[in-house]
Parts: structure tokens; sequence; C-alpha cells
């Protein structure tokens, strides 16, 4: 059996649930293959990796940094104004933290903190590792990718990005209760959510924030009289900024076949009882359906940086893994075509399949194989 040193290990990024949850399954795996490693996290101030890391159990410290908003309002002038200063306190911060933990590694999965904390680590010396989640590389992994000494992908091609020899084929980690559906989860499943089996099974995942245009597609297919949902049961997850919204639009409609919540706390369950699953395609999203062997409508989200949400779902549709709905369309189009595949168990049959063989296996303990190549 291999053996694992103790090792002390800075993980650094954040900023949504797609930075979070990757980070947290390899800091679970690093304590797991030797419960004495040390783990600190590194993020943003005020972002939701300041709550959610403490909850699954790891210290975190907070950078000041902030990243340039492209709108232009008063607001996002005056944030932009302190961008540079806020990015040199950062790596001034960073340097302190690094000097105070003794780092044996430095792992970023992206979003603000990780930039001035793995440049910070390559600076001085420390074994670093890139973890890269989307099918198109960002600016800041890019510029690191030349200084680390590995680099985790999740997509095949990433080559055109990074250096071919720093490479690693991991995929992404993901919660480890997300697995294929038995018959036994299917049944807990409609048990837990209260459905009927006999009908068809739609997920809509708009992430634990939410998204607007999911939110606003299904709407708009409730006040045209629900058309071909007949024999179809809806989990509809809204996220919490528009719960209270869409409290209000549900108010008085007699909808019992459609279950709406801000946030599924049991998404084993909600994989196991959808016969499609409407999501967007950020990395985790698309790995944990992968995971699941499930058939997915993507709406890619084009609120993120080099549209790589669009890169991560085509990766599948080229497949044949997958179908796709541009944003700009889904009001119109989404709904539609998500009736259809529900109603066609062979395309979903066909889907499936094809989806399956894209599911890399325990990526979190293929990171943590690599991180210790890097410490030797």
């Amino acid at each position: 059996m291999k053996e694992y040193r103790p090792l002390r290990v800075i993980i650094s990024g954040g900023g949504t649930g797609g930075h979070i949850f990757p980070a947290v399954s390899i800091a679970s795996k690093l304590k797991e293959v030797n419960p004495d490693t040390e783990i600190l996290f590194v993020g943003a101030e005020g972002k939701m990796e300041m709550e959610k890391v403490p909850a699954a159990g790891f210290k975190i410290v907070g950078l000041p940094m902030v990243g340039l908003q492209r709108q232009l309002n008063w607001k996002n002038i005056v944030n932009d104004i302190q961008v540079p200063f806020k990015v040199l306190a950062s790596i001034r911060k960073a340097g302190k933290v690094i000097d105070e933990f003794k780092p044996d590694l430095a792992i970023g999965v992206g979003g603000y903190a990780s930039a001035p904390l793995l440049w910070m680590a390559t600076r001085k010396g420390i074994p670093s590792l890139i973890q890269e989640q989307n099918g198109f590389a960002g600016l800041t992994n890019k510029i690191l990718s030349k200084k680390v000494g590995s680099i985790c992908v999740a997509y095949e091609g990433m080559e055109k990005f990074f250096p071919a020899e720093k490479i690693v084929m991991s995929g992404n980690p993901i919660r480890k209760e997300i697995v294929p559906a038995t018959p036994q989860m299917k049944a807990e499943a409609m048990e837990f959510y209260g459905l009927d089996s006999s009908k068809r099974h739609i997920l809509i995942v708009g992430g634990s924030l939410g998204s607007r245009t999911l939110n606003e597609a299904m709407k708009k297919w409730i006040n045209e009289g629900c058309k071909g949902g007949d024999d179809v049961e809806i989990i509809w997850q809204c996220g919490k900024y528009y719960k209270k919204g869409v409290d209000e639009f549900m108010a008085g409609k007699d909808l019992p076949y459609i279950h709406h919540s801000d946030f599924i706390k049991r998404m084993d369950l909600a994989y196991a009882a959808a016969d499609v699953i409407i999501s967007r395609s950020g990395a985790s999203s698309i790995s944990e359906i992968c995971a699941a062997h499930k058939a997915a409508v993507f709406v890619p989200s084009p609120n993120v940086a080099e549209d790589h949400q669009t890169h991560n779902a085509m990766a599948l549709v080229r497949k044949d893994a997958a179908l796709m709905v541009k944003d700009v369309e889904a009001p119109e189009k989404l709904m539609a075509e998500a009736l259809a595949l529900v109603h066609d168990p062979e395309r979903i049959a066909l889907i499936e399949k094809n989806v399956a063989p894209l599911a890399l296996a325990d990526a979190a303990q293929t990171i943590v194989d690599e991180a210790y190549k890097l410490v030797k």
C-alpha cells in the first residue's frame, strides 16, 4: 500500500461553488491519505468560500482581492479604481501567509485568491499545482502555468493553453455521493421528494445562487399552461437570489407537480430522480452529471470569462453526450427541448451511454498523487 507522508498544504481560490467544491474534495482526499496533513485555505474576503470552507471543517484566510467589473456603473467604477491597490495588498498578504504557514505545496483551483497566492508561492520556490476545471483556460492560469510544476485538467486539448509536458488528465473532483443511480436510490429519491414514479422527471439546477435565465424559462412555460408536461414532475432549484420572486410567482397556482426550492440538500437523490437535467455548464456541474450518467440540456452562462461554459458544454455535445440551448434562446426553446427529450427514452439511453465514459473516477486521488510527485 502506498504511503503518504504528512504535508503542509495551502489551497487557494474560490468565488463560486464550481471552485470551492473541488477544492474541498482535494483537501478531504489529502486528509484521507494522511490525517496528519495540515491544510490552510486562502480565499477572497467577502466571497462564499469564507463561509463554505469553515463549514467543511477547514481553516481559511481571506485576501482583499477583487476583480475588474466590465459593466459600466458608479459602483463598478469605484471597484475598478481599487483593483490595483487590492492586488498589491493581496500579494503582500499572500507572501506573509506563506512565510507563516511554511507550506510544502500550494494548490490553485481558480478564483480571485488563486493568482496572488500562487504567484508568491512560485516566487518563493514552493512546489505548486493548478487544477483547471474548464475546457477553456483563463488568463491567470495561462500565466501561472509557466511557473507551476503540474496542471491537472478535465478536458482534452488543453495543450493549446498549457505546456503539454505539465498536463495531467485528472478530471474534476466532485462530491463522492454522486454516482449512477441504483434502483434503491431511485426509490429513495421518489420518497424523499414526494414524486410519482409513474411520471417522467426533470431536474432544473440553477446553482446555489440561481440562474435568471432558467427561472424565466420556467415561468414562461408555466404562464403558457405547462404545455407538454401532463405526465412530468419537475424539481426546480431556483437559487437563493430568486427564491422570494419565485415564491411570489408560484403563490396561488395549483401546480403540485412542480417542486421549487432555493437549495437542494440531497443532490445525489435529485440526480437519481431525474430522467433529464437542465443545467448551466459550469465545470463541476458537468462533472457531476457525467458521474451520475445522466442526460442533460445545458444552457451555458454568457456571464463568464472567455465564454468557457459554452466550451465545456460543446465538449459533450460533440460526442452526442448532451444537448445545448443558447442562453438567449432559452426562454423560447428550453422547456420544449427538455420535454421532447424526457419523452424520448431511446435518445436518453443513447446520451447516458455516451456520457458515462466521460466520467473520470476519483479525480481527487489523481490530483493528490500528482501533488506528492511535486514534493518528493
